[in-house]
């Protein structure tokens, strides 16, 4: 399973520029995560549903369960 991070945040009209600026998390460091390849021991992690989460202005479980709903995906799909 896999979570099409950058889908979500296309839906959702936002930018890893936007996330990290309101979050305060660091640009590149989102960057990397948002766009590494996702295996069955990497998926999304805390730091990443607490940006987003922030940039919001959600609770970390609503952007979680918004992600499990509609962007998660088989690994077999790509």
């Amino acid at each position: 399973m896999k979570i099409d991070i950058l889908r979500y945040l296309d839906d959702k009209h936002l930018t890893i520029y936007r996330v990290a600026k309101e979050s305060g998390y660091g640009y590149t460091t989102l960057h990397k995560s948002f766009n590494k390849q996702q295996s069955n021991a990497t998926s999304i992690n805390l730091r990443d549903l607490d940006a987003i989460a922030r940039a919001k202005h959600l609770a970390m479980w609503q952007v979680l369960r918004e992600l499990e709903n509609d962007y998660l995906s088989d690994d077999d799909d790509d």
